[in-house]
Order: structure tokens, then sequence, then C-alpha cells
């Protein structure tokens, strides 16, 4: 959920540097079990806000400053200028369509559990899993389990108290006293072994003032059996002094991204420093499945890889693992990963596929892993301007005598990437020209084919194709993620925002023949309405956190799931009024 503001602009200056100069670097590391945890045994929500703190961290994710690039250019306003044309998408009825859906976790829901110990957050940053009849659902700051009727089996629960930490903010002391930090939660189901991941950065706080310190952990819990309303193993993994050769550690790994393959699971983050919030670079972390789904105690070795570089780059950026839908193929001894490579914020047409072979070596007492990677010629891409909103009543900054905020739409990283039916599907955010209307926010989806031939790998585009509204005003789709069952169908899943939209979710279904109609899933009732869109706690454009990502998974039934932010009708919080929809489709 961090984000720090980047310099960006169409110059790119190397400075001398060249990928050759920074030779990939491969090492073991640890992970250790601290404990366990069990969903159903958690402290209760508190009946009602007390105390009106807000967490605002280095706040990387959104824009940030990478090594060699240099401009002035904001993105809140993008130029049309070798922007993607498509001609936009049709829309569609939901009652078409075998599709259910319920509200979830709100910000207040978030806010009030653990004993209303709990940071007002934003944005969500959306977990999602299901096996097995349950729905795990995580984002900032709380997990829930529910089944698939949408019915709650635990309460929400503060990750905080679930992974064995004290409170991120104890307000029970006077006065206050902060506690490590958990945020960017990922979820996934194993269907092979019927087990559910759970993953999270956790910052450590100083106690008194809440200011940054060391150490820097990525916390993973791994469900003991099928039911994630038990007992989950709790692992930490140290990623302090895992940083690369731009910036000093200590470091903080932000955004971990996670995969799994028939052998692995794999964990892939951003290095920042925490002093001075520069990028420092991406690293990889593979461990054994079977020795962290049978952790009880003690530490597991894995392997890390860092110094990473990408298209003659001397860094790499956001690297996706893939997963496999339940019933789907693995690929042979191999986990393919993807990123995008707008490294200027403006336009590119490139992507970048790497694959890591030999896991099945990660189950033997020396693991023997090779990480390459090459360019794929894609379709363009660029940077999503920010979003506008439907008017309508917005409290808290009504309450400053503000204006309504935009929604961010972030970048143009990948979103998410699944391996379904020998492809690799994949999608991300960008800017898009309508034959009407201005420049706005859009999906770029890609359905790739990848090949690995003496060592090397390759890849070629299978199909791809964009998802955009047209119209007179900004109509927006922000970010998309892409869920495939294993037969080769799936969707798009995403949030709509704009002038004719309040922040709603929205999906479309996808084969290899391409996307079809846009949904409207779940209609939002309101204008974003959160406190980091206003000046008063220190937001500087006028653009409220949305984001950062949604999810989409599919279920052993080939039934796509999907969770998204919007703005529900429901209670609030003072400081904030996002909403999460899940909602589940059947493929025809």
């Amino acid at each position: 959920m961090m984000r720090l503001d980047r310099l960006i602009g169409p110059a790119l200056v190397v400075l001398c540097l060249t990928a050759a100069m920074y030779a990939q670097n491969r090492s073991t590391r640890q992970i250790r079990v601290v404990g366990t945890s069990n969903l159903s045994a958690q402290p209760r929500s508190a009946p009602a806000e007390v105390g009106n703190e807000v967490f605002i961290g280095p706040e990387v994710d959104e824009q940030f400053t990478k090594p060699q690039i240099t401009g002035s250019i904001s993105p809140s306003r993008v130029s049309s200028a070798h922007v993607p044309t498509p001609s936009g998408s049709a829309f569609a009825t939901v009652g078409g369509d075998a599709f259910a859906g319920f509200n979830a976790i709100s910000h207040r829901d978030q806010r009030l559990s653990n004993n209303g110990n709990q940071f007002s957050l934003e944005p969500p940053d959306q977990g999602l899993a299901v096996g097995g009849g349950f729905v795990v659902e995580a984002v900032n700051d709380a997990v829930r389990v529910f089944n698939t009727s949408g019915t709650p089996l635990t309460g929400t629960v503060g990750l905080s108290s679930f992974l064995g930490l004290p409170p991120e903010i104890d307000r029970s002391k006077k006065p206050v006293v902060f506690g490590p930090e958990p945020t960017d939660p990922k979820v996934y189901f194993d269907a092979p072994t019927q087990r559910f991941f759970l993953t999270a950065l956790v910052l450590s706080q100083k106690s008194d003032t809440g200011a940054l310190i060391v150490p820097v952990n990525v916390y993973i819990a791994v469900s003991q059996t099928p039911d994630p309303t038990g007992n989950w193993t709790i692992l930490t993994l140290d990623v302090t002094n895992d940083g690369g050769p731009f910036a000093a550690c200590p470091c903080f790994g932000d955004q971990p991204l996670i995969g799994a393959d028939a052998n692995g699971f794999y964990v892939s983050t951003n290095a920042f420093s925490l002093s001075t919030f520069r990028f420092s670079g991406a690293n990889i972390y593979a461990f054994s499945k079977t020795a962290l789904e049978s952790a009880s105690a003690g530490a597991i070795t894995g392997v890390h890889f860092s110094n990473l570089t990408e298209a003659g780059m001397p860094f790499a950026f956001s690297i996706q693992p893939a997963t496999v839908p339940p019933g789907g193929s693995f690929a042979n001894k191999t986990e393919y990963f993807l990123s995008s490579l707008d490294f200027t914020n403006t336009v590119d047409n490139r992507l970048v596929i790497w694959a890591l072979t030999g896991t099945d070596t990660l189950n033997t007492a020396s693991p023997n892993l090779s990480l390459v990677n090459a360019v794929v010629d894609t379709q363009s891409y660029g940077v999503p301007p920010q979003a506008q909103q439907k008017p309508g009543p917005f409290p808290l900054g009504m309450s400053f005598k503000d204006h309504e905020e935009l929604v961010s739409a972030n970048d143009d990283r990948l979103q998410q990437v699944v391996l379904a039916d020998g492809k690799l599907w994949t999608a991300l955010g960008t800017s898009a020209k309508t034959q009407n209307g201005p420049v706005r926010a859009a999906a770029a989806w890609f359905i790739l084919s990848p090949a690995l031939s003496g060592g090397a790998v390759s890849a070629s585009v299978v199909n791809q194709g964009y998802i955009a509204i047209d119209g007179r005003y900004q109509q927006n789709v922000v970010f998309p993620s892409v869920a495939v069952n294993n037969q080769g169908r799936g969707v798009v899943a995403f949030s709509v925002v704009g002038l004719n939209f309040f922040p709603s979710t929205g999906y479309a279904p996808i084969d290899v023949n391409g996307a079809g109609a846009i949904r409207i899933s779940g209609a939002g009732v309101l204008p974003d309405d959160g406190f980091t869109g206003y000046a008063q706690f220190g937001a500087s454009n006028r653009v409220g956190r949305w984001g950062d990502y949604s999810a989409a998974v599919s279920d052993e039934n080939g039934t796509i799931w999907m969770g998204n932010e919007y703005i529900p009708n429901a209670p609030r919080t003072v400081n904030a009024n996002w909403g999460t929809f899940i909602g589940s489709f059947t493929p025809q």
C-alpha cells in the first residue's frame, strides 16, 4: 500500500549504467516459524470508533523514483499522444449471466476489528482465495472467511491479531502505543494440497511515535487443514537487508506478490530504502511448498534472487509470479513470471517473461534453480490518468470545504498472472483514447504462449486487447485482475469510475477469442470520500487512494470469483467509506 512521488517523463538517462554491470545474485534464505493462529479465536470488533488516527506509510505503490529516470510529467493528466486507441467495449446486463455476489469487508469493518485497535487505512489492497466451499478475503488490515453463499464463518479479524502481533495502535493505553503495521495482503488456495496461504508485509513502528524502524518482515501464514477457520502456521521472512545497488538498506519489501507451481511457493518484492524511500531493486524468493505446509517449528531454507535486471536495464520491477487454477496443469518443473516495462510512465509495447526452472529441486537439500527472462513484443500500454467521479455528497471533504477528490488509477504494472490452458493470462491498467471523449483509464489484457528451449525462455502473443468505456465524458476501468479456469474461460474483473458512475465493480468475460462486454456487478451509490484525497491529511494532488490491486480466482468447479473495491450503501467511518464486493460468475 506504499506510494512515493516519482519523477517521470520521456527521457531515459542511463548514466553509464548497464544491466551487464549488475550480475544476478542467488543465495539461500531462511523463513522461520513463529507461532500458530486460529481465525475463529480472535478479539471481537469494537461497537464504535474511538480515536481518529490514520496510517499513511512511505507510499511507494503508485509513483516512485526509478533509477535513471528523469522528467516532470504528472500522471494525473495524460497526453493523448501515442496512447492506445481502442474502439470501446460494449455493455451487457448481469442478469443474463450465472452471477451472484455479496458485500464483504468494508473500511468500517476493518477499522472496528481487533477491539477497535486499528488505523483508518486506504486503499484496501484486495486479497481473495476460494476452495473447498470457503471464501477467504483479506484487505488492509483484516481477514474474514465466508461460505460460497456469502455467509460469514468468522468475524472480521485484524491482521495484527491473526499474525500474532501487538495491535498496530493500542488505544487502550494512554498515550496510545504503536505496534507493527501489516499491509499489502495476498491470499492463495493451493488446490492440490488443499491449503490456504496468506501473506503480508509487516512494517515495524516505534512504539511512542509510530516512526518506521527495523526489522521489516514478510509474513506467510499457511492453514494446517483445508478449513481456513481453523489453525494456521505463521512464518516470517526478514527482508530488512534485501535491497539492490540503487539505494542503501535497511529496506522494506513492498507489495509482496505471490504465486505457486507444483513444487514451490514464490514471493516477489520491490525493495525501497527505509530512510530515503528510494527504489533499491526487485527480489524473488522461492520456498518448497511441501516444507511450508508441513512446518511446525524451526526454519525452512529457500532461495533468494536479487540484483535482477530486464530488457537491458540495470533493474527490474514488480515481477508477478503465476498461479494455476484448480484442475489445471503446472508447467514442468518451472514457475513463470511476467512484468511490464513502462519505466518512463509514458507508453511501451513490451512485456517481460521470466522462467524459474528446476523447481522440483526445492524439495532437496541443495536446490538447483535457474532464472532467465526475455522481452515479448505486445500491444501498446501506458500510465493511466486519475479518474474523475460522478458528483454526489462527500461529507468528509465537504467538512473541509474541499472539492470532490479524484480516484487513483496508480500505474501500469501487471496486476495478476494465471497459467491456464497452457497460456499465461494477465492484465494491467493503461491510458486509452476511445473515439469519443478524453483520455481515460482502461484495462489492457494479454494472452501469451510460453516456451522453454536450451535454457532460454520466450513467449508469443496468442491474443491481446483492451477493455475501455467509450463516451463523451471520462469513464474509467481501473485495477484489472484476470482469472481463468482450467478450460481457459474466465473474466477480467475491475472497478468502474467516471462521471456517469459512482465507484462500482465490474467484469468482462474472457477466453482465447477475446474479452466480452462489460457488466456492472456491484453498483456504487456515492463518491469515494476517503481521507487520502484531502490536503488536511497530507494529500497534495486531490487524489484518493484506490486499489492498489483487485483479485480474481477460479474454484474447483470452474466458477470465477472476483473481489473489487467500490462504494456501497453501508455504514461508514468518519475518515473513509470504501467497501469490497465479492462476486462469482460461471463461464458458459
